[in-house]
């Protein structure tokens, strides 16, 4: 590890060395940070290129350096003509001012051991990308060093060399004189441009239609830097002394063989005999092989063949290579246009970024995100054309890696974000942002989400714009994920309930309850709780579709395992609140039934929870009291004490627990004294205890029907038989032989249990051994779990409304303990079944379904085994569905049991306008 940091310290050493000798002193430097050595270029890859930045603007420069040491062993007066040629280059580029050229940002600057100057950002070289890396950093830079060209970027590349030589030929009147690779740089955006002007020649006379340039003899005996690279050269130029603006185009046309066969010229030139190399080379111009060629594509083979002809006059000029066939790609016209997008206007411009979607695919990701991102970002500055360029731009976000999106894309859309004029601009920005949420919120760092993506987010749900509102809260469940919770809680929720409110149209209200219905998930049980379900009883309208999106939020937070509501809450609030929206008279069938679903559901589960608390009270109460009786000590207690509540009603009726006669026996017997029992009777009594512990243990948690001790008793089913089976075996009772007492006056059964105890005829409280009083339920109303609310009365046949029999009688009617175990008469029940229906025995008494009967309101139920299975506590969702909380139960996500009627959709009575789209939305949403 050591070995290695010290490695890496001395390479950083190193380059900064290099960079400081090669630069140090240098005027450049004043203004200019100069940064590492990333490529090569000029005349022989003489220029050392380093990035760098301008220190007044942190503009991105890329400075080129040339070093003296490098032709510190030629003669003094040689060293003067290299530098002299190549401060002569330099100075012609920074007078041309082209968009094919390089862009000069600081002109020449010499010190004593340098030449430098700054241009546009740059890459590297065509030659460094060709494989040719001479004056390059150690180690190779690996951008460089895997760095292939695409073919797009190859004919594209071309064309802008032809353009750049069009534009020297026919504007300036000059001829380059040196074009090859290593004059050829490729900026950062992958552009070609022309440098390297050290051998340009300028027209004679060029005012003349016909320019005509004057050739240096060669010098064979001048440094490499003081010549033209031969490779390239035109054979006239040599041979005859003479070039013109086709010596340019043979030149044009080695870089295209080059660019297709790895960076080779077409023939090698001996440079220490270089004429008889170029009278050779003439011979095999005159009759080129096929194979020479055969890596150029065939579309542009010809042409090339052309432009290495030894007549200049065969050769095309520049302006007519630019229209060849070969460079109608569909990738390099779009760059092509790009680069013209200055000169054109509003409409034509969006015409073109219209259609752009459907090319970007097609083009490789290095030219879509260096090439056309900077174009399309540049036009942010222009308001009206942000809505048809941020779809491009968004597209090209989801092809590029977090690190590219954050480096290329965020900082140009921050100021978008905000963007909120022109109204209509901004409202289509909206949209945009809107349809892409998961991407932003995927790749934007949460900083900037919570600075610039949630206020856009709150923006469109408080737009004035109908349209905008639906689509945020449509668009909301999809990244509500990806939403920190604080944020939802106090900013977005908040938002969407006064969207609800405040909203005119039904189309926003229902879909903010549909959007609630989908983020449920996403909040805790405490927050609906308090905040989401006292909301919904604020919602003014009464529309269907809202009545339905009201049932929704109840059931999908009644159904969901992380929320639920507590049974508190059910009975106060939320029962009492479904209870009245269920009766509206804009509902139709369908949906009344599905109100009255997740009624029962909430009754049952309410009834079940409630009813296993007070089964566990009694148990705990049983347990207590076996205790007592073992413990002699604590039972002479007790008797000091006033007996509880609890104990006297168990002392009236009995215990309903496991064995409910033996029970209410031996609460009603007297109880021995434990001092004066014989031995028999203590292990006798201990064997009891015994006994009885065993069956405790055995009680479940759950309320359920379990098998009484005594054979002889009626099989309990509900509390009416637990109730019945208590009375009759209180000791020495004879329902037979005892005079039916008169009705009491003016009572009537209650359905549910009265606040009041029920007093008998010597004024003793009446109990059923699970409550302090006790209720007789109504006639129509099943006493039972699994009794159905239809029927003629209570036990088939009994009159709705009877007197109460005096049960005062039976607590001072008690035999001797002796007859505890005798079977009991029940003639005195005949007083509760109607003369003229036989009687039934309790098993009985639950209404069974009728065979072949098929009423509507059995039918909108179901059948009996599922109101059953309903019954038991298995919560059955909207339309049959098992709930659960996903994507299927979720009733936001399956919204068909939202349908209403057509008339109900047109009625509205609390004057809220309807959007166009609110039929359709209704349509999709609820089926």
């Amino acid at each position: 590890m050591e070995s290695m940091l010290n490695k890496l310290k001395s390479t950083v050493t190193k380059v900064t060395a290099d960079v400081t000798s090669a630069v140090m002193g240098n005027p450049v430097t004043r203004e200019f940070e100069v940064g590492r050595h990333i490529a090569s270029g000029g005349p022989g890859l003489c220029w050392r290129i380093y990035n760098g930045t301008k220190k007044s603007t942190k503009q991105e420069v890329a400075v080129f350096v040339f070093d003296k040491k490098m032709i510190d062993k030629y003669q003094k007066f040689e060293k003067d003509q290299i530098v002299d040629s190549l401060k002569r280059g330099v100075q012609q580029l920074t007078r041309l001012r082209h968009p094919r050229l390089l862009t000069v940002q600081h002109p020449l600057e010499e010190s004593r051991d340098c030449l430098a100057f700054c241009t546009e950002p740059v890459f590297a070289s065509l030659s460094n990308v060709l494989g040719q890396w001479d004056n390059l950093p150690s180690p190779m830079p690996s951008d460089i060093k895997e760095y292939k060209l695409y073919d797009v970027e190859t004919k594209y590349g071309l064309l802008q060399i032809s353009e750049g030589l069009s534009f020297l030929h026919s504007g300036v009147k000059m001829v380059h004189g040196n074009l090859c690779p290593e004059n050829i740089i490729l900026n950062k955006s992958g552009a070609w441009k022309i440098m390297g002007f050290d051998f340009s020649i300028s027209s004679n006379n060029p005012s003349d239609a016909e320019p005509k340039y004057t050739c240096k003899e060669w010098e064979p005996n001048l440094p490499p830097l003081c010549l033209p690279n031969p490779e390239y050269l035109a054979p006239e130029y040599i041979l005859s002394v003479s070039c013109d603006s086709a010596s340019d185009m043979y030149s044009l046309g080695v870089v295209m063989h080059a660019v297709f066969n790895e960076g080779k010229p077409v023939f090698q030139v001996n440079k220490h005999d270089i004429f008889k190399s170029f009278s050779r080379q003439l011979d095999q111009l005159s009759s080129i092989s096929p194979a020479v060629l055969n890596k150029i594509p065939e579309e542009v083979r010809e042409h090339v063949k052309m432009l290495l002809s030894v007549t200049p006059n065969v050769r095309p000029d520049a302006d007519q290579m630019t229209k060849i066939p070969f460079f109608d790609d569909v990738g390099a016209v779009t760059l092509q246009y790009f680069d013209s997008l200055f000169q054109r206007d509003n409409l034509q411009k969006s015409q073109f970024y219209k259609g752009l979607p459907k090319v970007l695919p097609k083009l490789p990701k290095r030219v879509v995100v260096y090439r056309i991102l900077p174009a399309l970002t540049s036009e942010f500055v222009n308001p009206d054309m942000v809505p048809f360029v941020l779809p491009n731009v968004l597209l090209i976000a989801e092809e590029c890696t977090k690190e590219e999106y954050v480096r290329l894309i965020l900082p140009d859309l921050s100021p978008v974000f905000k963007q909120q004029e022109p109204v209509q601009a901004s409202n289509m920005i909206l949209l945009i942002f809107l349809q892409k949420m998961d991407l932003l919120l995927t790749k934007t760092p949460a900083e900037d989400i919570k600075n610039s993506v949630l206020p856009m987010v709150y923006r469109a749900v408080e737009a004035p714009s109908v349209q905008i509102q639906e689509l945020c809260l449509n668009i909301i469940p999809t990244f509500a994920n990806l939403i920190d919770y604080p944020s939802m809680k106090n900013s977005l929720i908040p938002r969407i309930k006064s969207a609800c409110l405040q909203t005119s149209s039904l189309a926003v209200r229902v879909n903010s309850l549909v959007c609630l219905g989908k983020i449920l998930e996403y909040l805790d049980k405490w927050y609906v709780i308090d905040e989401i379900l006292p909301f919904l009883q604020q919602i003014p309208s009464r529309e269907p579709a809202v009545l339905m999106g009201i049932l929704g939020i109840y059931k999908c937070t009644f159904s969901h395992k992380k929320l639920g509501i507590p049974k508190e809450h059910l009975a106060t609030k939320s029962l009492p609140h479904l209870v009245s929206l269920s009766i509206d008279n804009n509902l139709n069938l369908n949906q009344f039934n599905s109100f009255m679903v997740v009624i029962r559901d909430m009754l049952s589960r309410m009834e079940n929870e409630h009813k296993t608390k007070l089964e566990q009270l009694h148990i705990m109460q049983e347990q207590q009291r076996s205790i007592n009786i073992s413990n002699p000590g604590h039972q002479a207690e007790e008797t000091k004490s006033p007996p509880s509540s609890g104990n006297q009603i168990d002392d009236i009726f009995g215990s309903s627990g496991v064995n409910g006669k033996e029970n209410g026996s031996a609460a009603a017997a007297p109880q021995p004294n434990r001092m004066s029992l014989t031995l028999e009777e203590k292990q006798r009594l201990a064997k009891e205890q015994e006994q009885a512990a065993k069956l405790r243990n055995q009680q479940p948690l759950a309320p359920q029907s379990v098998k009484p001790a005594n054979t002889t008793n009626t099989k309990t089913k509900d509390l009416t038989s637990s109730l019945l089976n208590n009375m009759t075996s209180l000791n020495s009772l004879s329902l037979a032989n005892t005079a039916r007492p008169a009705p009491v006056q003016g009572t009537t059964m209650s359905a549910f249990p009265s606040s009041g105890p029920m007093v008998g005829s010597m004024g003793a409280p009446v109990s059923n051994g699970f409550n302090p009083t006790m209720g007789f339920q109504t006639g129509g109303m099943g006493m039972g779990m699994g009794m159905r609310p239809a029927g003629p009365g209570l036990y088939g046949g009994m009159a709705t409304t009877t007197s109460t029999p005096n049960f005062g009688a039976l607590t001072q009617n008690q035999g001797p303990i002796g007859q505890t175990n005798k079977a009991p008469d029940m003639s005195a029940l005949d007083s509760l079944f109607s003369p003229s229906q036989p009687k039934v025995t309790l098993n009985q008494m639950g209404p069974k379904p009728t065979a072949g009967t098929n009423t509507p309101w059995i039918s909108q139920f179901g059948s009996a085994q599922n109101a059953q299975t309903q019954m038991q506590g298995a919560p059955v969702g909207m339309g049959g569905v098992p709930s659960g909380f996903g994507m299927q139960a979720n009733p936001f996500f399956s919204p068909q049991n939202f349908s209403q009627p057509a008339a109900a959709a047109s009625m509205n009575q609390s004057g809220i306008k309807q959007s166009a789209s609110v039929n359709n939305d209704l349509k999709d949403l609820f089926g």
